[in-house]
């Protein structure tokens, strides 16, 4: 990261209106890929700025920017999250956990497409989409999607996996993927 963009978000004064909100969001979230759970710490934040909602600037807002802040020097490669949209907080597990591998395939294509890749999932029914005989339509176009790319998947034990496992059970978050320093290496070779 560019070290004066991160010096101009780290002394960022308190945001006093939405506009002030708005932009702070705007330069914090071009680094969002950096910082893991940000949609979450960012949420107090981007509520401000729905149509109808006054500026209350409390406690929670403060330790939400303040912690924006801190995060966006810290040690991680890449991160992707998002929050669910409405129409998906309805969505059964198994379709939530097919977004997840969908939405991450998406993000890291320029990394995953054309090479082989393991995906790794505490949810052990989605080891077997590939052979799966009843699929509805939303699976049928996700599984298109999947088999674009070589991968394999695979599950893992959730308990053997504590942060991953703590975070894909987040209320209304589908799981971020972190990319460690040696995967980028070795796509890069």
């Amino acid at each position: 990261m560019d070290p004066a963009k991160v010096e101009a978000i780290t002394k960022w004064p308190r945001p006093t209106s939405v506009t002030e909100v708005r932009s702070f969001l705007g330069l914090a979230g071009y680094y969002r890929r950096f910082v893991e759970g940000f949609s979450c710490l960012a949420l107090p934040l981007t509520k401000l700025m729905r149509k109808g909602e006054n500026f209350v600037w409390n406690e929670g807002r403060e330790k939400s920017f303040e912690e924006l802040k801190q995060r966006l020097h810290g040690k991680v490669i890449a991160y992707a999250s998002r929050q669910l949209k409405p129409y998906e907080v309805n969505y059964p597990t198994h379709n939530l956990e097919l977004a997840s591998v969908v939405f991450a395939l998406k993000i890291w294509r320029h990394y995953l497409y054309g090479e082989s890749s393991d995906i790794f999932t505490d949810y052990k029914s989605l080891k077997y989409i590939f052979t799966q005989r009843e699929l509805n339509m939303r699976q049928r176009r996700w599984l298109e999607l999947l088999k674009d790319y070589d991968t394999n998947i695979q599950y893992h034990l959730g308990k053997a996996n504590v942060v991953a496992d703590a975070l894909s059970k987040k209320s209304g978050m589908i799981a971020g993927i972190k990319v460690e320093e040696e995967i980028i290496r070795d796509l890069e070779r």
